[in-house]
């Protein structure tokens, strides 16, 4: 197959809808490597409860970006971008495909359109929420961000305190919409890219994240979790599959409830993606069951569209 220019293949979806095993294929078929645009998957300490690639899958096709950071260290999706693009840079120059696979939507644009610009807000407001949040919790907090911003309350990770105060922030030191700042002037990339939607009808989805979810406590998550309940409060362990977890250990919740609650809140992440990712009109989407050879044929139309641009 020749080339016009270096392409990066997005493979992007719900959580659970098969997206690992779609990448691991196409970098089989493509000789090629594979980033991870998951933010949870970064860290080292979280592998059962963020259904990270397994060993096995890590040996079929060299992968980037998972288990490389602590949960003790800082990192965010503006050092992502960075360390994102410098690995593509390195990578094209010995392959003309990547493949990237992902959940986290805000992390896949950064690598794909690059990151918004946002004003410099004063340092008060930020504190002013997080004091909000300690005293009166999160909710109060998505309450004044769905007056300002309904789009932003729709879209972003509305269980995630650091991104509800950080679109806060936004409305509040600017007086616009968080979400007036997306999608303006963005780097140019030296790459075309290509992005493939895995998706199924509802239940399908939702009856793929319970059964994960059984897997990953069948696997070890409450172990896991358990090892981990010291760092609580860090940022990196604010995330499904665990905080559920965690309040099981504190004596609220018992392991039932807790393992409920830990499906309907993936569920509410999906719906989350879902909505993230069907603003891009350009993604070609496949149902979860769609051959291997017809997604190929279907990026094979896309190489050659870019020829006779």
């Amino acid at each position: 197959m020749s080339y016009n220019s270096k392409h990066l293949i997005s493979i992007v979806g719900p959580t659970a809808i098969g997206k690992t095993s779609l990448s691991i294929n196409l970098a089989k078929y493509f000789n090629t490597e594979i980033l991870s645009a998951d933010s949870r998957q970064f860290y080292k300490e979280m592998q059962i409860g963020t259904a990270a690639p397994t060993p096995f899958e890590i040996s079929q096709a060299k992968h980037h970006f998972i288990h490389h950071k602590s949960i003790e260290e800082t990192y965010n999706v503006g050092a992502f971008e960075k360390d994102a693009i410098a690995t593509l840079d390195k990578l094209f120059k010995k392959h003309n495909v990547i493949i990237m696979v992902g959940g986290s939507g805000l992390y896949v644009d950064a690598v794909t359109k690059g990151l918004d610009y946002f004003p410099e807000v004063d340092k008060n407001v930020r504190e002013r929420l997080n004091l909000e949040l300690k005293e009166n919790g999160l909710e109060s907090l998505q309450v004044q961000l769905k007056s300002l911003d309904i789009e932003s309350y729709n879209t972003i990770a509305i269980d995630n305190p650091q991104r509800v105060i950080r679109a806060l922030e936004i409305c509040i030191g600017s007086g616009k919409p968080y979400s007036s700042f997306l999608n303006k002037d963005k780097n140019k990339r030296h790459f075309k890219t290509i992005t493939i939607g895995l998706t199924a009808g509802r239940e399908t989805i939702y009856n793929r994240i319970n059964k994960r979810v059984d897997i990953m406590m069948a696997h070890g998550q409450l172990e896991e979790a358990k090892s981990l309940v010291e760092q609580q409060d860090l940022n990196a362990l604010n995330t499904v599959g665990y905080k559920e977890l965690f309040n099981y250990f504190k004596g609220e919740w018992t392991l039932d409830f807790a393992i409920e609650e830990m499906k309907k809140n993936s569920r509410r992440f999906a719906k989350r993606q879902i909505t993230w990712f069907k603003r891009d009109k350009k993604t070609l989407w496949f149902d979860y069951n769609t051959r291997l050879e017809t997604i190929i044929e279907a990026i094979s139309l896309e190489f050659k569209k870019d020829k006779t641009e």
